[in-house]
């Protein structure tokens, strides 16, 4: 059982949304990685953060534009239009914002509770070899 904010997520900020989207694409990740038979850790961590760097995040969102609704498309942008006033180190700003507009998606998805969808479009991702 989640316990979902109060607010209306079509009313928080891209950054709030982001911060959940993150928490939200690491655990789909490590799922679909054990659910892969992956049993050493090292093997798990390697993998998990090759999947949810900036610049994986960054391709995914550009690989689901076809598949996302109007609606979807505008929560994304709104992301990656945010300015979060700083850059990780490993990361081009170009990446670092595309990344932020799929982890806004993924964190309005989820607070609408909308987790089916979030299956669709990560399933599409990691699953079709897209990664």
């Amino acid at each position: 059982m989640w316990i979902y904010p109060t607010g209306n997520p079509r009313e928080m900020p891209p950054l709030v949304l982001a911060y959940l989207g993150d928490a939200v694409f690491e655990l789909y990740v490590r799922l679909y990685l054990v659910n892969k038979g992956i049993t050493k850790t090292n093997s798990l961590h390697r993998e998990a953060a090759s999947l949810v760097k900036a610049a994986s995040q960054a391709h995914f969102l550009q690989k689901l534009d076809g598949l996302l609704s109007d609606e979807e498309k505008d929560v994304a942008r709104r992301g990656r239009n945010a300015k979060s006033g700083h850059v990780p180190k490993n990361a081009q700003v170009t990446e670092y914002r595309l990344s932020t507009g799929f982890e806004t998606l993924l964190g309005y998805l989820f607070l609408l509770e909308r987790e089916e969808r979030i299956t669709e479009l990560l399933g599409h991702l990691l699953n079709e070899g897209n990664s």
